[in-house]
């Protein structure tokens, strides 16, 4: 089984085709699983499978996380994706429709290495829904991109960067499973410094841990934050651990549509799978 490995921002995936159905979709868990194990295989955040459309896009991404779990769509993951299937023939004129669980989203080419790809509209947008943690109320906002719709968090908290790592995880972990979101949620702890410009880190679920960045984590982000009058929205800058990405999103009249996210792409490795346990 061939297999290209890929990162957008450090966000780093695993790619395999199978346009001609020959592996079983029932298989895909147990492949992202083992695949994505750091040290005991390739390692990545995630799995994507490079699938024929079904519904009017070029081609189907089907995602999968590092713990098997089923992502209804993953922002990176699909600037990375989008990379592959133009430079293999897929879409045209520089763009590719994408099908995903979470709906269809259309990449771009900016540059060879550089990206955009729309991200699903939000189907929920609530900018101040409270959870507590060990007595402390935290004021979220609480976004799901898509339907079925992919669920964030964003907690403005200035000084996350001075929290232990070890106590910041504590704390994103147990917003994760809050009951205040029913789906869990991604959660991504932010800061505005700068103008138009927002330091951020994402605890993805799934993955259950940091990532060093995550696409949707910033598309909500930023949203969220323009929304409430913080950033512009337009081409904010957005800088994780892994590297900087760009968003812009329309919230005239109050709402939140067209979130177009940029950022960089990077073909790491391509191989053949050769891992005896699977």
């Amino acid at each position: 089984m061939r297999f290209t490995k890929m990162q957008g921002a450090g966000n780093d995936f695993i790619l395999i085709e199978n346009l001609d159905g020959s592996i079983e979709a029932g298989e895909y868990p147990r492949l992202a699983a083992r695949l994505c194990s750091r040290r005991l295989s390739i390692g990545a955040d995630g799995l994507m499978v490079l699938e024929r459309a079904r519904c009017g896009g070029d081609v189907r991404m089907a995602f999968f996380n590092s713990d098997g779990s089923v992502g209804e769509m993953c922002g990176n993951g699909a600037r990375c994706i989008s990379r592959y299937a133009l430079e293999h023939g897929f879409g045209r004129g520089g763009e590719v429709r994408i099908e995903t669980t979470a709906g269809l989203v259309t990449g771009r080419c900016v540059s060879k290495r550089m990206y955009t790809v729309r991200l699903n509209d939000p189907t929920v947008i609530d900018l101040h829904r409270e959870a507590e943690v060990d007595g402390t109320r935290y004021d979220c906002a609480y976004l799901e991109l898509g339907s079925p719709g992919i669920p964030h968090c964003v907690v403005l908290m200035e000084d996350w960067r001075e929290v232990p790592e070890g106590e910041l995880r504590e704390l994103c972990r147990a917003l994760r499973w809050d009951r205040s979101f029913p789906k869990g949620a991604n959660v991504t702890v932010c800061r505005v410094d700068g103008e138009n410009s927002v330091d951020a880190r994402t605890f993805e679920r799934g993955v259950e841990d940091f990532t060093l960045a995550c696409g949707t984590g910033c598309g909500s982000t930023v949203t969220a934050l323009a929304l409430r009058g913080l950033v512009t929205g337009i081409n904010t800058k957005i800088t994780m651990p892994g590297g900087t990405l760009y968003v812009t999103v329309d919230t005239r009249g109050g709402g939140a549509r067209d979130i177009m996210l940029t950022g960089p792409t990077n073909i790491v490795a391509e191989g053949t799978v050769l891992d005896e346990e699977l």
